[in-house]
C-alpha cells in the first residue's frame, strides 16, 4: 500500500493547515492582526506577526485540532469566531467543557475518526515543568494516522506536539508506529510571572524530540511572532545544524503549501 502524501501550510504561530489522506485539519487557529494585546493574570501577551493567509482563504476544513483554549496565542479572538463553522473541534476535555458546540474532549490516548480516513489520537502534553504545567491547564498533542485496510502495514502518522516540554511523549509516539512528519511547537516561551522556566520546547528540546521520532521530516512552528518567545527560527535552524540534523527541517514558508512525498 502506498502512503498518502501530506501537505503542510504553516500560517503563523501554531496555526497549520494539514491535508492528510485528503482530510483537511487546522491546528490552533490564530488570525488576529499584529499588535493585538491580550491581558492575562500576571502578564500581557502581544502578537507581533499576523497570519500568512486570512481564515476566509482556507476553504472548508474537516476538523480543528485545538491543543488548548486558555491561551490567546493558541486560540485568539478571530480563531474563536472560526470555531463556530467547524464541523468538529478536537481538544482537551476542559476546553470542550468551556467551548461547547462542536468541541469534543479527548483525554490522552482517546481517539476519533475524521471523515472516515484519518484517526486522530490525543497525546500527552505538559505546558511547563512539573506543577507549573498543571497550573497552566490542560494541553494536548495529536497523532494523525491515515486509515489502512485490515492486515495492511500501518501508514506513517503525523504528530503535532502542542505546547509542551514533555519529551517522553515523543518516545511514546515513536513506539506507536512509524512517524512520517512531526510538527513541533517551539519558541522557548517564558513569562516573568513564572520565572526562568520554559513553557514550550527550546530549540535543543526540539532536536531531542526529532531524534526520538526517527528520521521523519520536521516542521517547527510557534517559534515566532509573539512577545513571550525567547527563541526563534534562527535558533532552531542553528540547533538542528549543530547536531547534524539540518536535513530534517522542512522549509515551510508561511502561507505556502509544502507536500511531504509519499513513501512505502
Amino acid at each position: 500500500m502506498r502512503t498518502p502524501a501530506v501537505t503542510v501550510t504553516a500560517l503563523g504561530g501554531p496555526t497549520v493547515l494539514l491535508e492528510v489522506a485528503g482530510v483537511r485539519l487546522l491546528t490552533d487557529p490564530t488570525f488576529d492582526p499584529p499588535g493585538t494585546r491580550y491581558p492575562l493574570p500576571g502578564a500581557t501577551l502581544t502578537k507581533r506577526r499576523g497570519p500568512a493567509l486570512p481564515a476566509a482563504a482556507l476553504g472548508a476544513v474537516d476538523a480543528v485540532l485545538l491543543s488548548h483554549d486558555q491561551h490567546p496565542d493558541n486560540l485568539d479572538r478571530a480563531g474563536r469566531a472560526l470555531l463556530a463553522d467547524a464541523p468538529a473541534v478536537l481538544t482537551t476535555p476542559a476546553a470542550a467543557g468551556r467551548l461547547g458546540g462542536a468541541a469534543v474532549g479527548l483525554p490522552p490516548g482517546a481517539h476519533v475518526e475524521v471523515a472516515g480516513r484519518v484517526t486522530v489520537t490525543a497525546t500527552r502534553a505538559a505546558h511547563g515543568p512539573g506543577p507549573l504545567g498543571a497550573a497552566l491547564g490542560e494541553v494536548t498533542g495529536f497523532l494523525l494516522r491515515p486509515s489502512s485496510p485490515a492486515g495492511a502495514a500501518r501508514p506513517p502518522a503525523v504528530w503535532v506536539s502542542g505546547d509542551t516540554v514533555d519529551l517522553d511523549t515523543a518516545a511514546e509516539v515513536a513506539a506507536d508506529g512509524p512517524i512520517g512528519l512531526a510538527v513541533l511547537h517551539a519558541g522557548a516561551a517564558r513569562l516573568a510571572a513564572f520565572g526562568p522556566a520554559t513553557l514550550s520546547f527550546t530549540a535543543e528540546q526540539a532536536v531531542r524530540a526529532a531524534r526520538l521520532l526517527g528520521d521523519c521530516p520536521v516542521v517547527v512552528v510557534h517559534d515566532d511572532g509573539w512577545s513571550h518567545f525567547t527563541e526563534g527560527p534562527a535558533d532552531v535552524a542553528a540547533a538542528f545544524a549543530r547536531h547534524g540534523l539540518a536535513h530534517r527541517l522542512l522549509g515551510a514558508a508561511p502561507g505556502r503549501p509544502v507536500t511531504v512525498a509519499p513513501t512505502g
